[in-house]
């Protein structure tokens, strides 16, 4: 594939997901939260689970197949992804898409600092200033000096934490177990099975609540969990990392412009500014790293060229 082509792919996850909130906000007319959440991601464990059978029968010829014990891991993660889908899901009950597609990308700036803190990996020096912009974003989005923000926002902020802690471990469990299509459909129907027996215990179940919010449930299951997990997985194998750092990122952007279109949502001045400041950050904190890196990769390169 060709990275013009792997960028375009990305393109469309990033459409996915942000369209996505819209459904998810859409299904809460038949279903409840953790109804929603239980059955989109056992419909996204449904779709992967081609790929995942065909990449274990892979593995297994050559005998590089997962251990028992890396169960334990795709758990872990299944756990943290039903808590970050669930959370995100409360919230939207009572925020707005464009609120809800910002206020979860909080976990961009949130991966280096707990990297910093469980793993002790020292942060790029980016992080500091841009997690202080993501603050500030979030509380020009949640009304600006108002002293009640909207409870959604809050669950929505909550949510980013299980987000940044489930992106901070399913790289280094996929990249131990080599078997990417397996631990994503593991932590899907982990997060799916979790959140219906949840629901069984909470909340009211009923055939003709899923059969109205079946559209939405089908959206955000089958497309943004299945189709768009599988597409980013293909697209980011050829797209440059700063390619695909600015392209995944413009979800929130899609979310806000979906939320406008199809939902009616509208900013004052504050909300617009905070998504900027929000938006800013997220690119920043992501290509600063990337920028530096090249710069000292092309400097040792000219000094190497100097040295013949």
């Amino acid at each position: 594939m060709k990275r013009s082509h792997a960028n375009l792919l990305l393109l469309v996850v990033a459409v996915i997901w942000g369209s996505a909130f819209v459904a998810q906000v859409v299904g809460m007319t038949g279903v409840e939260p953790l109804t929603f959440t239980g059955i989109r991601f056992l419909l996204g464990a449904a779709i992967v689970c081609p790929f995942a059978w065909r990449e274990w029968r892979a593995l297994s010829a050559h005998g590089t197949q997962p251990l028992p014990g890396d169960a334990l891991s795709v758990a872990t993660l299944g756990v943290l992804l039903m808590l970050g889908a669930a959370f995100q899901q409360i919230g939207m009950t009572s925020t707005t898409v464009t609120n809800a597609g910002f206020l979860t990308a909080l976990y961009v700036p949130l991966v280096p600092l707990l990297a910093w803190l469980i793993l002790r990996t020292r942060p790029h020096w980016s992080v500091w200033p841009t997690s202080i912009g993501c603050l500030g974003g979030t509380w020009l989005l949640s009304g600006a000096q108002a002293l009640d923000p909207v409870v959604g926002d809050a669950w929505v902020i909550a949510s980013s934490l299980f987000w940044a802690l489930h992106v901070l471990l399913v790289g280094r469990i996929a990249e131990r177990m080599a078997a990417p299509f397996v631990v994503a459909c593991g932590q899907f129907l982990v997060c799916g099975l979790i959140s219906l027996l949840w629901a069984g215990l909470n909340e009211t179940i009923t055939l003709a609540g899923i059969r109205q919010a079946s559209l939405a449930i089908a959206y955000a299951g089958v497309v943004s969990v299945g189709i768009g997990f599988t597409a980013q997985v293909i697209g980011q194998r050829y797209a440059q990392p700063a390619d695909a750092a600015i392209i995944l990122s413009a979800e929130t952007v899609f979310a806000a412009l979906f939320g406008f279109l199809l939902m009616g949502d509208r900013l004052n001045a504050s909300g617009i500014a905070g998504c900027a400041l929000i938006l800013v950050c997220i690119i920043a904190v992501q290509l600063a790293p990337l920028t530096m890196a090249g710069r000292r990769s092309a400097s040792r390169s000219d000094t190497a060229e100097a040295g013949r």
